[in-house]
């Protein structure tokens, strides 16, 4: 027996070394190629959604918007024509969810830096307290890169009908007056056709950005297929 282990051994090695990759082979055709989710209103948290969505089951997409970003610029849903962007909700004074949200939120950033297909959008829920100002002074303090990242604000009705409406990451507020809301630690993902994509994505923990980032990648990928 060891002789013939000894004379066919490099044999005996190609066998084995063909009889894993034919299994490894077997094991990449059957596991399913991940596909992210396009998401509807109603597969939401009812009280993340206003009345109005709440059983839409299709076609649901981000209306068009016209914002102030932190230099003063206007920005409009075109400015996110054929782009993969991450959106949430913010305020600049937030003392709880929003410093470990925009910490993990320039995580984004920094892993996308280079790559024009992807961007970032933050809305302020306080904007008349967040002025152009206020925002380009926090924008520096966070280091936001500007071609990268739009801090937003603007008329108070449309950042909550984007909020409950289009995004469906904010809660409606009782007690704050009309229009108020409650926004969440969401991060949601957005594909080049305004549609959300994938789940949402809670933005004070680390193993949620690596998910959020990992189906980013799988986002993009699908493009490429497409091509």
């Amino acid at each position: 027996m060891k002789d013939f282990l000894k004379k066919n051994k490099y044999r005996i090695l190609f066998m084995v070394l063909l009889c894993a990759a034919i299994m490894a082979s077997f094991q990449y055709a059957l596991t399913p190629e991940k596909q992210l989710a396009v998401l509807q209103p109603d597969q939401f948290d009812p009280t993340l959604v206003d009345d109005s969505k709440v059983f839409v089951k299709k076609y649901h997409e981000i209306a068009p918007f016209k914002l102030v970003n932190q230099n003063g610029d206007t920005i409009t849903d075109e400015f996110y024509d054929d782009k993969i962007y991450v959106a949430d909700f913010f305020f600049t004074v937030c003392p709880g969810i929003c410093p470990i949200m925009t910490e993990n939120m320039t995580l984004l950033q920094e892993e996308f830096k280079n790559d024009p297909e992807v961007l970032l959008l933050s809305h302020s829920v306080t904007p008349e307290q967040d002025s152009v100002s206020v925002l380009r002074a926090y924008a520096d303090k966070k280091g936001v890169i500007d071609d990268k990242w739009n801090l937003v604000t603007g008329d108070r009705k449309e950042i909550y009908d984007l909020a409950r409406k289009s995004y469906l990451a904010a809660k409606k507020n009782k007690f704050g007056g009309e229009y108020a809301m409650i926004h969440t630690e969401n991060f949601m993902l957005v594909d080049k056709e305004g549609r959300l994509r994938g789940r949402s994505y809670d933005g004070t923990k680390k193993e949620e950005i690596d998910a959020l980032i990992e189906d980013i990648y799988i986002l993009k990928e699908s493009y490429r297929k497409e091509d």
